[in-house]
C-alpha cells in the first residue's frame, strides 16, 4: 500500500510538472498578455469548452402527469383506485432549429401540457410528435418562433472504455447541471421489469439523477454520443446512456413513419445515421408522385428545399413539416449530373378498404405489412437486404394467387420489379399502366426463409374510385 501511494504521488508530481512546463512555455510565447489572461487560458479546459459548446442546445422539460395508486398499495388495506398529480421533469436536446427535440419517452409519457425551458431561460410549451415506447425515445416540437441552436452529434461506434464523458441535465430541477466521469463499460443490457429491457447501453460513472433523463452524454470534444436514460438504484457512479447511433436510427424511423402517415410521395431513402453518410433513393413506387416527377432508384439526394441532405435524419426532417399538395424541391445527382425536381406529395389518408378490396379482387389475397423488427430478423437469417413485405393472411380459392400456389404465411416482396412494403405500394403497382397492359406479372416472395418467384395471371380490375 505504501508503494502504491508513493507511485500515486509520483504520478501527481509528473502531472503538475507538465502543467508548470506548459505554463512557462505559454508565458514565454505570450509576451504582452496580462497575467489574468494567461490564467484564464489555463482554466479554459476541454471540459469547459465542451459544456459551453453544447449547453445552448439543451432544454429542460417539466409538467404534471396523472398516476394511478391504490388504497391497498398506499395504506395496506383494500380500497378503490385513486389518482394523483405528480411533477415530472427531464431534459431534451435540440436536433433541428425549428424546435424538434429528442428526449426519453418516460419524460413526456401521460403529460398533458409539456412545459419547456430553453437555455436562455425562456419558457414555452411543446407537443409530442412521435414516440417509440420500447426504445424509450420521443420526439417533441417546441413552440418557438425563432431558430434554436442544435446539438453537435458524434458517433458511438468508436467509444473507448475509460474515455472521459460529460452529462448535462435537469437534475432534481437544477437546470443545466453538468457532471463528468468516464465510460465504465459498453454494450450493457439492463432489465427494467418483466416486460422492458434496455439493450446495448453505455455504462458511465458520471453523476446521473432524476431529471437527467433525455439529456445528452458528451465526449470531451463536445459532441453528443448518447442520451442519458437510467441509473442503478442503490449504487454509486453506475449510470447508463443510449448510444447516439442507436438513438439516431430509431428517431429517423419514427420521423419516417410520421411522414408516411400524413404525406405520400412513393419513395424510400437509404443512408447511414451520421452526417456525410449520404442519402440515396432506394425505391420508387409505381404510379407515385415521385415516379411521375422522374425520381429513380439510385438517385443521390443532396438538397430538399434549402436544406442540404447529408444523412437519413436530414432527409426525414426536411419533409416533416411538408403539407400535401405543396411542392418539395429536390436537388439530386444522377450519373454525375445535377438535376432539380419538384415532387408534390399527396395525402396519405387513403381509403384502406378500397385498397384491401383491390388486393382481394385482383390478386386474391388479404395481407398486412410485416413488422419492421420481423423483417430485420428475417434479413439477418437470410443475409438479404429486403426493406419490407406484405404478410399474406388469406388467399381466395381460385384466384390468381391461389393458382400460383401462394399460401397464408408467405411474405410478398414485390411484383413486376416493384417492392410491396405496404398496401399503398401494392395499390400503386396494380394501378400502373404497365400492369394494365400486361396480363402476367412476375412476383417474388419468401416462404420458410426461401425466396420463390412465379408469374401471376391478374384478374380484371373492377371500376372504382381512386384509393388516394
Amino acid at each position: 500500500m505504501r508503494l502504491k501511494n508513493t507511485a500515486s504521488r509520483a504520478a501527481s508530481c509528473v502531472m503538475i510538472a507538465a502543467a508548470l512546463v506548459g505554463t512557462l512555455i505559454n508565458a514565454d510565447s505570450s509576451a504582452g498578455q496580462s497575467p489574468s489572461r494567461r490564467v484564464s487560458d489555463i482554466r479554459e479546459t476541454p471540459t469547459v469548452l465542451a459544456i459551453r459548446r453544447v449547453s445552448p442546445a439543451v432544454v429542460n422539460i417539466h409538467g404534471q402527469k396523472t398516476v394511478r395508486s391504490t388504497a391497498a398499495g398506499m395504506a395496506g388495506a383494500e380500497g378503490p383506485d385513486s389518482f394523483r398529480q405528480v411533477n415530472g421533469m427531464g431534459t431534451g436536446v435540440v436536433i433541428d432549429p425549428r424546435g424538434y427535440v429528442i428526449t426519453n419517452y418516460h419524460v413526456v409519457e401521460d403529460v398533458d401540457n409539456i412545459q419547456v425551458t430553453l437555455s436562455n431561460g425562456q419558457n414555452t410549451t411543446a407537443e409530442l410528435v412521435s414516440a417509440r415506447i420500447r426504445n424509450d425515445l420521443a420526439l417533441i416540437k417546441v413552440n418557438i418562433d425563432e431558430p434554436l441552436p442544435t446539438i453537435p452529434r458524434g458517433t458511438s461506434s468508436d467509444l473507448m472504455i475509460g474515455e472521459s464523458v460529460i452529462a448535462i441535465g435537469n437534475a432534481y430541477g437544477y437546470v443545466h447541471t453538468s457532471t463528468q466521469g468516464i465510460i465504465s463499460a459498453l454494450h450493457r443490457d439492463v432489465p427494467v421489469n418483466d416486460t422492458q429491457e434496455y439493450r446495448d447501453l453505455i455504462q458511465i460513472s458520471a453523476g446521473i439523477n432524476p431529471g437527467n433523463s433525455g439529456g445528452p452524454l458528451l465526449n470531451i470534444a463536445g459532441e453528443m454520443i448518447g442520451v442519458n436514460v437510467a441509473v442503478r438504484v442503490g449504487a454509486q457512479q453506475i449510470a447508463f446512456a443510449i448510444p447516439i447511433d442507436q438513438v439516431i436510427e430509431v428517431v429517423t424511423d419514427m420521423i419516417e413513419q410520421h411522414n408516411e402517415s400524413r404525406l405520400m410521395t412513393g419513395m424510400r431513402a437509404s443512408g447511414g445515421p451520421l452526417d456525410n453518410d449520404g442519402v440515396t433513393i432506394a425505391n420508387v413506387s409505381a404510379s407515385s408522385p415521385a415516379a411521375r416527377e422522374g425520381l429513380q432508384a439510385g438517385d443521390r439526394v443532396v438538397r430538399i428545399g434549402s436544406q442540404p441532405i447529408n444523412s437519413r435524419l436530414d432527409f426525414a426532417l426536411a419533409m416533416i413539416d411538408s403539407a400535401p399538395g405543396t411542392p418539395l424541391q429536390f436537388g439530386i445527382e444522377r450519373s454525375g449530373k445535377r438535376i432539380d425536381l419538384a415532387v408534390v406529395g399527396e395525402s396519405a389518408v387513403a381509403d384502406s378498404q378500397s385498397v384491401a378490396d383491390m388486393a382481394w379482387n385482383v390478386l386474391g389475397i388479404q395481407a398486412k405489412p410485416v413488422a419492421e423488427s420481423t423483417m430485420r430478423r428475417l434479413n439477418q437469417r437470410m443475409k438479404t437486404p429486403y426493406r419490407g413485405g406484405l404478410y399474406i393472411t388469406r388467399v381466395r380459392p381460385g384466384s390468381a394467387a391461389d393458382q400460383q400456389g401462394i399460401v397464408s404465411g408467405d411474405v410478398l416482396l414485390g411484383i413486376h420489379g416493384w417492392q410491396t412494403s405496404t398496401m399503398k405500394d401494392l395499390a400503386g403497382i396494380l394501378e400502373h399502366p404497365d400492369m394494365q397492359r400486361g396480363p402476367r406479372a412476375k412476383f417474388y416472395l419468401v416462404r420458410k426463409e426461401q425466396t420463390l418467384f412465379g408469374h401471376l395471371q391478374l384478374a380484371a380490375q373492377p371500376a372504382r374510385s381512386s384509393h388516394r
